[in-house]
Parts: structure tokens; sequence; C-alpha cells
């Protein structure tokens, strides 16, 4: 807790730093130290109250963040000077700590569509799907026909049209890794239930071909879902035609969907967290944490990814793995990692990244303790690969890089039709067609870019909220974006480059 200065925080009583809540100055006094702080420390950083010698474990939340890479005083700075990532124990302990989520006396509902296939979506989109970089533009000039003929006028209940292009397709081997991956993104955002009609768009002689994606991604032509491509139509102006007219045929059976009363246990959120600071595993990923546990109780289902930023902390999750099978399921990606960034000549630590570390985190495993807390306590029901189709309720892990904008397009290919999104630095991105909350760690940021956030968690520290009010207004506010009020990443009108597929393998 923090203490009576409100300048510094310790979070756990074994921790051997506490964190600065405001810029302090070089000789300062401030509870928690016997003695002046020996170097100025900026808000966020963490601050020895013991002292260090080379090789001692400096301890945050009550783990090992890392190793003093030298000697470190009482009141010394503590931070990529003077830290290292060192060795790190992994007690896997599985299915130990399992602690079911509270249902709750009554669950709420929210106002959604109800899709023939049973799934429950929070937007009304007509999507244009593109198989191939090859198709993208094409896919774009039939969105501008449809929109400049006034397509979205005349049906009002349609919420946009939406190009999904990205920058793959073709270049690749057609039976590895990469394929299967972005074969998965694709049929995932094919059948979203966001989308109330889809059409699929490719060239024609790419390797992700339109026929194997309807056969064993098991699609079928019908009102809602048509497909065509560029060289069978007759080139760039007959696709854009016939696209156009595809879409006109959507549209009215789209303008008819209604929102009807839906029960919570029909949301999907997927949670991220980027620009990452000192205060985000104090304010905005544990109260998420808490809201994840509450959903959970109301059987919703919750997706936790970024596994490069869980790196040092999956034996917190582990533990709550409901059994071990589930758990060794995420030790496998784990492992994956290890390999693949070895093999690409990366490391796991390549993080944090320069804009973390201006924000006082130091360490991969310091900042995957402060993202695990976005995943709460509740039990880890399921673990799956990047796009992976999610069958199952509750929190669940989906494997994915921590680019968040290709984390979050594997989160939709899954089937989330909400985003949650912490972040501390300011990350403005936005996604189409599932919305995004953006959550704010500290207050100094979301006064700055309020028009960006829709929550501050700042006030956790600044104001003495409690993480479980705040846990309410995030669940009272995803209740309402999935009934339908827009996000301030809707308002903007993000989500026109943020699908971003996981590209595995060689392009060639």
């Amino acid at each position: 807790m923090s203490n009576a200065s409100n300048r510094t925080i310790r979070l756990h009583p074994d921790d051997t730093v506490i964190i600065a809540l405001a810029d302090l100055k070089e000789g300062e006094i401030v509870d928690g130290l016997e003695g002046p702080l020996i170097k100025p420390v900026k808000s966020g950083h963490k601050i020895a109250v013991v002292p260090h010698a080379v090789g001692d474990r400096v301890i945050r939340y009550g783990q090992i963040i890392g190793e003093a890479t030298e000697a470190i005083s009482v009141g010394d700075h503590i931070h990529s000077h003077n830290l290292g990532m060192g060795e790190h124990d992994r007690d896997y302990a599985f299915a130990t700590d399992l602690r079911p989520a509270e249902a709750p006396a009554e669950i709420p509902q929210f106002m959604g569509y109800r899709r023939p296939d049973g799934r429950v979506g929070t937007r009304n989109y007509l999507g244009i799907l593109t198989s191939v970089n090859c198709s993208g533009s094409v896919a774009r000039f039939i969105a501008d026909a449809a929109i400049k003929s006034g397509l979205l006028e005349r049906f009002p209940g349609i919420d946009g049209i939406v190009p999904i292009v990205h920058s793959t397709g073709c270049g690749m081997s057609g039976k590895d890794e990469g394929y299967d991956t972005l074969f998965r993104t694709l049929a995932g955002y094919a059948r979203h239930p966001n989308f109330a009609g889809i059409l699929m768009v490719g060239l024609g002689c790419e390797v992700m071909q339109i026929p194997d994606l309807m056969g064993r991604g098991r699609l079928k032509d019908s009102d809602t879902f048509r497909y065509m491509t560029i060289q069978q139509s007759g080139g760039t102006r007959k696709t854009i035609d016939k696209g156009l007219a595809v879409l006109e045929e959507m549209a009215e059976i789209a303008a008819k969907a209604e929102r009807t009363p839906c029960p919570a246990s029909e949301i999907i959120l997927g949670m991220q967290c980027g620009g990452s600071d000192g205060y985000s595993g104090i304010t905005a990923n544990p109260a998420l944490g808490r809201a994840s546990d509450l959903l959970v109780g109301m059987g919703a289902t919750t997706i936790l990814s970024e596994t490069p930023e869980i790196y040092g902390a999956e034996h917190l999750l582990t533990r709550r793995a409901v059994n071990e099978e589930v758990g060794r399921k995420l030790i496998e990606r784990v492992t994956w990692w290890e390999d693949y960034t070895a093999r690409n000549g990366g490391e796991m630590d390549n993080n944090p990244s320069p804009g973390n570390k201006r924000g006082g985190l130091t360490t991969i495993l310091e900042k995957s303790l402060g993202a695990v807390a976005k995943g709460g306590s509740a039990p880890l029901s399921g673990v799956y690969k990047f796009a992976e189709p999610i069958d199952t309720h509750g929190f669940v892990y989906m494997d994915s890089p921590g680019y968040d904008p290709c984390s979050v397009t594997g989160q939709v290919a899954s089937g989330a039709n909400l985003i949650a999104f912490t972040t501390g630095r300011g990350s403005v991105s936005g996604y189409q067609p599932t919305p995004g909350i953006k959550l704010a760690t500290n207050s100094d940021m979301y006064q700055r870019m309020s028009e960006d956030m829709d929550i501050n968690c700042g006030d956790i520290v600044t104001d003495g909220v409690t993480q479980d009010d705040k846990a309410r207004e995030i669940v009272d506010l995803i209740l309402r974006v999935a009934s339908g009020e827009r996000t301030k990443s809707e308002q903007l009108g993000f989500g026109g480059v943020e699908f971003v597929p996981w590209q595995i393998g060689a392009v060639m």
C-alpha cells in the first residue's frame, strides 16, 4: 500500500524496492527509507529499501524481477544500469492454486446481436476479407465505392464497412506453421459474430487459395458469406462492380439484425497491455484482472495473451491451471518461444521496450509479473494457439507475440467480441470489427490524452479508489460498449490498419 505522503508505494512486504509515485529529487527524504535518496528518481521507477550485493535478487510484487549487476545502496535508484535478468526459478506446481470465481446472485445482460449460429456480436459490420495482399487495394476500392454510393445512409442499422487488408497470403510455404496460422486467422475473421456479412476477395493465383479456405475452413457460400477472385471476375473494375452488388445484397439482410437481451456469459474479452509503465502492474492491470474475475463469475470468457510478456511469470498461471494437461500446454508454448527467438537470433529478454524503460520497467520478469495481473485469479480453463477458436468459457490463454496489433488480431480471430487494453505511455490504436476499451494506468497520461482513453485507473493511486470499485467501473463500461456505446478509438475512426496477422516463416 502507498505510504502517508502518497509519494512511494511498497507492493508486497517481501519487496526489496519501493516505487516512486512522483518525480523525486536527490537527497529527498521519503517514507520507507531510513536515509535520503542517493539519486533523483522519476515517477514509476524503483528505489532500493535494502542494500544489494552483486548477484542479489531484487524483489517486486513478492517475486524475483532480476539480479543486481553492481552494489546497490539503500535509497539508490534501481534500473537498467544496475539490474539484470539473472536466473529465475520455475516451479510450475500445476493446478495447486485453484480459486473459482464467485458467481453473482444475478447475471447481468447486454444488448447484442444473436447470429444464426448462436454466437453473439457486439457490432454489426459488413466485412471485405482479403486472402492475399494482392487483393488489398481492390477490397478498399469496393469499400470506398459502397460508402460513396450511400449504402450506409440507406441502411443505418449497419455500423460500417471494414476492408480487412494485410501484407501476406503469398510468397510463403503452403504447408508450414506460418500458413496454418494465417489460415486460422482468416477463417476466424470470416466467422466472427461482429460481422453480419463477409465478402472474401482474392487475386486468384496466391498460395492462400480461397477454395482451400472454403473447404478446410468449413466456410459456406451463403447470403451472408460470398467470395470472388479478381482474375476470375475480369479485373479491377469488374471486381469492384461485382463486389458492390454483393454488398448491396448483404446490406439488405444485415440491416434487419436487431440487438436483443443477451447474458453477460456471451462476452468474450481479449485483454491486452501496451506502452506499459511502472504503474501498469499497480493500477490498470490488477483492476482489469479483478474485472476479469467478475466476468468469469458471470460465465463469460476472458483471454490473456502476449507470451513473451508473461515470460518469467508463467508459474503463476500454471498453478491456476484446471489440470496438469492445461498447465503443460502453456509451458509448451513458452518452450516454443524460447526456440523461436533463439533460431531467429533473438532472446526472450528483448523486452521491455525503450518506452517501457522510460516508464520504470527494467527486465522482462518485472514486466511479465505486472502483465499477468490482467488475468486476475480465476482458474486457467484452456490454452490455445494463435487464432485458434476458443471453445470453453472462463479465463483462458491464447499464444501470441507481444506486439499489440498482432496479438489483438489473434484474439479477434479466436472469437473476442470486445478488447480491453491497458496502457501507461499512451497507446492509441483501435480495432475493427471488435471495439477496444482503453484503460490508462496513470492520471497524468489520462489527463494529457483523455480523448483517447476510456477509463482512468490512475485514480487508484491519486484518489484512493479501490481496485474492486475500479473493476466494477470497468465491467459496467464493458456491458455498455457491448450494447453499442462507442469507445474513444471508435469515435476517432481507428481500425483501418490494425489487422496484423502473425507472419511466421520465410518470405519467399
